[in-house]
């Protein structure tokens, strides 16, 4: 299949071998996207002037009132009290303020709650931060099933709940999975953690882009977001947090987010944030079926491409517009991910590198695949720039990629004496 819109395609790989990265198609967007052009014009726009927003001279009441501005804006694109929007460094800061400061105020409050609930298929900005609370501060940890299609029922986390009510400090389950997409019932689940007196947690990141969100209908406690996951700049991010929910600060000074999180405010940053928030809930259902479309086609393709690759998820389950994730059996994702580099493709393995040592996902694992297979997954992510063509280079590349993934497999396979 001939891509129809890349006719510099032969051009770009000649010379150098490699494209340049502005070439590149670009499939990658769960990871980030492109900034949105409303974003980097609010930036540029603040750029231009001075003030801190503590300041009570001129130029800082200045900079307050576009930080106000911003607050009510994005509270009013999630469904939130403008007092409920903590600003942030990201969706790591969000995630570790969330679970841990709930965490110690809860304990601080009742001494014997001490155990956090948490899906197995987290973030690892939550994983880490939970396993961290268990090692260094004697905190309890359920971790939550999910089942084949990375999905977790209500009746898991009541049936988790009963067992150790009276220890229950907090529950944390991500709004939607940034591997495979599946998106979890979370006004459901916080509905039953309300049913215990449990404030629960949603690591919102990955939905922010494409779910709506109305934060006061879901019954969350509190929620995470990163501006670059909808087309805002990096290091800048919300965390949602009800106005009755105790949070201790994680880092201290001047107390300037509601006395829970201490830290000049970006004044630029949250700008964008707000100006890229605001176009993307403006044009979420139409955005969502063109990603749906986009993503058809691409799981078609790949489909007829390699019969044998696995769709990871259920289309029967709610899902995300643009994630794609497929396992490549007899193939390794780090060969498949450095081919499609290669190619002017640019994707994510569903793998985390640790010391050089390539590990399976951990949400794959948690769905029942075989750790070998699971290494030979990718993850193709659309978002608010992706076009056909793009799906068609990406299939364009796809069958030599796979042919020589396959081959160094075996290969591989052959060299070590099989695989017990």
């Amino acid at each position: 299949m001939t891509p129809p819109s890349l006719p510099d395609r032969a051009h770009r790989q000649a010379g150098s071998g490699a494209p340049s990265p502005s070439a590149a198609v670009y499939l990658d967007h769960a990871a980030t996207t492109p900034m949105r052009v409303a974003a980097r014009a609010a930036m540029l726009d603040v750029f231009d002037t001075v003030g801190n927003a503590s300041s009570l001279h001129g130029s800082g009441r200045a900079a307050r009132r576009r930080v106000e501005e911003s607050r009510e804006s994005i509270a009013e694109c999630l469904g939130a009290r403008p007092s409920e929007v903590i600003f942030t460094s990201g969706g790591t800061e969000s995630d570790n303020l969330a679970v841990k400061g709930i965490y110690w105020a809860r304990r601080a409050a009742d001494p014997r709650r001490r155990r956090i609930f948490a899906s197995v298929i987290e973030h690892h900005a939550v994983l880490d931060a939970v396993e961290w609370l268990e090692r260094h501060d004697e905190a309890l940890v359920t971790w939550l099933p999910v089942d084949s299609d990375g999905y977790l029922a209500p009746e898991t986390l009541r049936g988790a709940l009963a067992e150790h009510a009276d220890e229950a400090a907090l529950v944390t389950i991500m709004w939607a999975n940034n591997e495979i997409g599946t998106v979890l019932p979370i006004a459901e689940l916080a509905s039953v953690a309300a049913e215990f007196g449990v404030p629960m947690h949603s690591d919102a990141v990955q939905a922010g882009a494409h779910v709506p969100i109305d934060f006061a209908a879901s019954g969350l406690a509190a929620a995470s977001f990163a501006a670059h996951k909808f087309g805002g700049p990096t290091g800048t991010g919300v965390l949602l947090l009800g106005r009755s929910v105790g949070c201790v600060p994680i880092l201290h000074g001047g107390g300037h987010e509601r006395d829970v999180r201490s830290g000049t405010i970006d004044v630029a940053g949250v700008s964008g944030m707000a100006a890229a928030l605001a176009e993307t809930v403006c044009d979420l259902d139409g955005q969502g079926s063109q990603l749906r479309s986009l993503r058809d086609r691409l799981i078609q393709g790949v489909r007829a491409i390699a019969p044998d690759a696995v769709l990871n998820g259920s289309p029967g389950r709610p899902q995300l517009p643009g994630i794609a994730h497929f396992t490549f059996p007899g193939c390794e994702g780090d060969s498949l991910l450095m081919l499609l580099d290669a190619a002017g493709i640019e994707c994510s393995t569903g793998s985390a590198c640790t010391a050089g040592v390539a590990k399976p996902s951990h949400v794959l694992v948690a769905m029942g695949v075989d750790a070998l297979q699971a290494r030979g997954s990718l993850r193709f992510s659309l978002g608010h720039t992706s076009t056909e063509a793009d799906v068609d280079a990406l299939l364009d590349a796809l069958p030599h990629v796979v042919e020589r993934a396959k081959a160094a497999g075996l290969a591989g396979v052959s060299s070590r004496g099989g695989v017990g």
